[in-house]
């Protein structure tokens, strides 16, 4: 029981490292996220992973159980190392606090500012807090495959993206300059592959 309660720290940490970065890049620029911004875009991750935990179960159902501890291992494991290469690639592009002008909104999230005011309000926030939402699904389906609780994941998710949102935002500048703000995706990639082939061999 304690090894699961210690996946589910994990997943938290792992799925919202990126959120980290997020917040560096907008602290960085001394772009203000506030709390029922930041609350927002927790709020949206945790109905993603919530609702892809659910369909993870559903699909376990029709699973021996060691298969299906097994296949939702092996997710959490490849959608770790896709993002932990695609963070590496990242980093050495330009860096995680040096985002392109062009771009989708996860590489250059100071778009999400569409007034240019240098804060993110509730409104501005809603596709941000989508399009890192959707990070969570496949590794939610994942640990609902697994049998994680879905209580515990979804506020791990939750709380965490709180977290790591804010203490971005709040440092950016001192901690853009860091190897865990260059790498900070990276990370979270090569976390959740550990916690996937935990969940497959232990």
């Amino acid at each position: 029981m304690t090894m699961h309660w210690l996946s589910i720290i994990g997943i938290g940490i792992a799925a919202n490292l990126d959120n980290l970065g997020i917040g560096i890049a907008f602290g960085a620029k001394r772009t203000l996220i506030p709390f029922r911004s930041n609350l927002l875009i927790a709020l949206l991750s945790m109905a993603a992973t919530c609702a892809a935990m659910l369909g993870g179960h559903f699909l376990a159902d029709f699973l021996d159980p060691d298969d299906a501890n097994s296949i939702g291992g092996a997710l959490i494991s490849v959608m770790g190392m896709l993002a932990l290469l695609s963070g590496l690639r990242e980093a050495r592009r330009t860096g995680r606090a040096a985002s392109p002008s062009g771009g989708t909104l996860l590489q250059n999230p100071l778009q999400a500012d569409r007034d240019g005011n240098q804060i993110l309000s509730w409104s501005e926030c809603w596709a941000l807090g989508l399009a890192l939402s959707l990070n969570c699904i496949a590794s939610g389906i994942g640990a609902g495959a697994t049998g994680l609780s879905i209580t515990g994941v979804t506020l791990s998710i939750g709380i965490f993206s709180l977290i790591t949102v804010g203490i971005g935002a709040g440092i950016g500048v001192r901690l853009a300059r860091t190897w865990l703000g260059r790498y900070s995706n990276a990370i979270g990639g090569l976390l959740l592959a550990a916690i996937g082939l935990y969940e497959i061999f232990i």
